[in-house]
């Protein structure tokens, strides 16, 4: 009988500490720390501003994921709507007071940080989402009126975010929504009729892309069409990968990184640098850790007991799964480039943020996988 004793309400720190996924923890750990090195070459080997900034908040954020996940599933449960709505908001703040940077108003100025609450949003939906397919039962999950409100809580932040304009970002975010809606078993006709309706949307919408989102469009399909213009950064991607050959050239010594070939390397292109340096084998070491995270992921969303916890953590894995491998098609060319950042690797606060929030998540559904949520 399960008895209210095993509930873990009563749990004390060193209960916590020992139920962590440590696995888990451990590959985060040897991530970040991957990434001190890769953002220390991207500053030309010095202990530069990049370096400085991105160890100071890879400490702030680790330390915030393991007080997240001493918060109980509950209490993530319940204030999953909260959550949502404080992202939205925030959302709207960037449209009427945001910071505009290269075009793209996608920024909150918090005097410590600059945020980008789009990042966080996709944390929140998924939240969002499963708290509500929890509450409803299986039988009317694909009763038309239990799908307004997930149509609506999707669809709201993706026009703000695609207003911005960071298309990138609004597609993560719908994926991350549509995903939780898959695996909480919504209908694959649905999934149909509005990949239907997407599709012959898509002529209008392209007359309202900017000019560079047309040219980012184009580009993917034929790099060599401007090879000194919109061609030119994913052209020297490839370089550097291609070079970097099986073993790669070396820790700091990547020609078209420190030569400057390479734009925006300590961002969305730290994974060209890194398989410059580290060649195929690094990449694949790479690729372990990440396949390690999200296996992980799943694994706790399999022993939780709660229906909201594993919806979360499967979600989340998948959500995951596709930033990784959206990152990674990019700097590859298989992909538009789009402006995704990889998880923990990249530099930048709001994306590191949101990846150490909804691991602290994911973490607190494995220290209280017996705890009930209502």
């Amino acid at each position: 009988m399960f008895q209210p004793r095993s509930i873990q309400t009563s749990m004390t720190y060193r209960d916590k500490i020992m139920s962590m996924d440590y696995v888990l923890v451990i590959s985060i750990l040897l991530l970040g720390v991957v990434s001190m090195f890769a953002m220390f070459s991207t500053d030309g080997g010095k202990f530069d501003y990049h370096t400085k900034s991105h160890i100071l908040r890879f400490g702030v954020f680790f330390l915030m994921f393991l007080i997240i996940s001493m918060f109980q599933i509950r209490f993530w449960y319940q204030t999953s709507t909260l959550l949502y709505l404080a992202f939205f908001i925030l959302l709207l703040g960037v449209k009427y007071f945001g910071l505009t940077s290269s075009g793209s108003q996608r920024w909150l100025n918090f005097y410590f940080m600059n945020l980008q609450p789009s990042e966080l949003m996709k944390i929140g939906l998924i939240l969002f989402l499963a708290k509500y397919y929890h509450r409803i039962s299986t039988q009317d999950v694909n009763r038309i009126k239990f799908l307004f409100l997930p149509v609506v809580a999707l669809v709201a932040p993706v026009l703000l975010v695609v207003a911005q304009p960071d298309l990138g970002t609004s597609i993560l975010i719908a994926l991350g929504g549509v995903t939780v809606s898959w695996l909480a078993g919504v209908r694959v006709k649905f999934f149909a009729y509005a990949s239907i309706l997407f599709i012959s949307l898509t002529p209008i919408a392209i007359a309202f892309l900017k000019p560079y989102q047309k040219s980012r469009i184009l580009t993917f399909l034929n790099p060599d069409r401007d090879p000194l213009g919109a061609g030119y950064q994913i052209i020297q991607s490839k370089i550097a990968i291609g070079s970097g050959g099986l073993f790669g050239k070396g820790f700091l010594n990547g020609s078209q990184s420190y030569l400057d070939y390479l734009p925006e390397k300590h961002t969305d292109f730290i994974f060209t640098l890194f398989s410059e340096e580290f060649g195929f084998v690094g990449s694949l070491f790479i690729l372990l850790l990440y396949s390690v995270i999200i296996y992980r992921i799943i694994s706790i969303g399999d022993v939780t007991r709660s229906s909201f916890g594993k919806l979360y953590c499967y979600s989340f894995a998948t959500a995951f799964f596709i930033y990784v491998g959206v990152n990674m098609g990019m700097v590859l060319g298989l992909l538009p480039i789009v402006g995704a950042p990889l998880p923990i690797m990249s530099y930048g606060g709001s994306s590191m943020m949101a990846i150490m929030l909804g691991l602290g998540i994911v973490m607190s559904c494995k220290i209280y996988k017996d705890t009930p949520v209502n």
